[in-house]
């Protein structure tokens, strides 16, 4: 068994990061450079992805930029998708959102302290003015399940995840990632997985994938089936599964929604769960991929083996933190700083 195999998930979930930044799409018949972001760790309160991939449109891609580098969270795009573009009373401007007026006041206002929209008072009624309209820059967005060691036990518990995905299909594509083998045929095929479902297998000494089933498309903008509960099977036969249907309008706001979290977040993000402040942490270099490491441990840690709990803990003294202090701060805050300049580097279109 290499380093590689040894590692946690976690890191195998950094690794698939990468490639799919670098290679995105898998090898088809399309273009190999469709512009996209990867995140990770996003999805819905039933259900949290490991990897996405938002397909972007390139053009409007750029124009979202126009709206700062935060995400826009679900209040605020109540408002300023559907912000007029002449002055205009707020409330005959938007459509009712379902919950009290003064709520959208509140985030109105917080719109114009970003920036992002004009709002003036007259007559004692707020106003509202767009700055710029809000684009329809997501094409597409893909799933992907990590799973380096795809055994029987933990295809069983992986099956009934991505029958979920499919059925409610929120994603336009589902794939599970897992360990290559060198096998003649990769074990990750002979397990009872969707057919819907692509499967990727990735090298851990080259850190390529290979496309071993391709995924079927999944109609996104058609209702879906939300499974609230799976039968049982039981002696006297199986119990009643109980689901919702996902109409295409809940869809495709929360498609926007998770969107935005991941144009936000990316995948990078794992230190803002993690320790750099410690002087045990490293990021060590995978080719191109910094991967967080540890010293004390000898082994790319989690994030939940990273905290303040852990025995190994140890804050960076405070003569490493008086260069430049409080401004640049110490290599813990040049960590972050490294990867978000990653980050920024690898947004497509800029």
């Amino acid at each position: 068994m290499t380093d590689a195999d040894a590692d946690p998930e976690f890191v195998f979930e950094l690794r698939t990061c990468r490639w799919a930044e670098r290679e995105w799409p898998p090898a088809s018949t399309e273009s190999p450079s469709t512009p996209a972001i990867v995140a990770r760790q996003l999805g819905t309160k039933r259900r949290r992805w490991d990897t996405l991939v938002v397909e972007v449109d390139p053009e409007e891609f750029r124009r979202r930029a126009n709206f700062g580098r935060e995400r826009l969270d679900s209040d605020l795009l109540d408002v300023i998708p559907d912000a007029p573009a002449d002055w205009e009373y707020y409330r005959d401007a938007l459509p009712d959102p379902g919950y009290p007026w003064r709520y959208v006041r509140e985030t109105i206002h917080r719109a114009d302290d970003r920036g992002i929209l004009d709002v003036r008072k007259r007559n004692n009624r707020i106003e509202i003015r767009r700055k710029w309209a809000y684009p329809d820059w997501v094409e597409r967005v893909v799933a992907i399940e990590n799973k380096p060691d795809l055994d029987a036990s933990a295809a069983r518990d992986l099956a009934a995840q991505v029958e979920y995905d499919v059925a409610l299909s929120l994603a336009d594509e589902v794939w599970v990632a897992t360990r290559e083998t060198g096998e003649r045929v990769e074990p990750a095929l002979l397990e009872n997985l969707p057919v819907e479902v692509g499967i990727l297998t990735i090298d851990t000494d080259s850190r390529d994938a290979s496309v071993e089933w391709f995924p079927r498309s999944l109609d996104a903008d058609a209702p879906g089936t939300l499974i609230r509960e799976r039968g049982e099977e039981t002696d006297y036969g199986s119990a009643a599964s109980r689901f919702d249907y996902a109409d295409p309008e809940w869809k495709a706001r929360k498609r926007l929604e998770i969107a935005e979290r991941a144009y936000e977040k990316g995948w990078r993000a794992f230190a803002e769960t993690m320790r750099p402040d410690c002087r045990h942490f490293r990021l060590r270099r995978e080719g191109r991929t910094l991967l967080p490491y540890c010293p004390a441990k000898d082994c790319h840690q989690t994030s939940s083996a990273c905290s303040g709990s852990c025995p190994d803990f140890s804050p960076e003294p405070p003569q490493w933190r008086t260069k430049n202090w409080p401004i640049e701060g110490g290599p813990g805050k040049g960590i972050r700083r490294l990867l978000e300049n990653r980050r920024e580097r690898n947004r497509p279109g800029e």
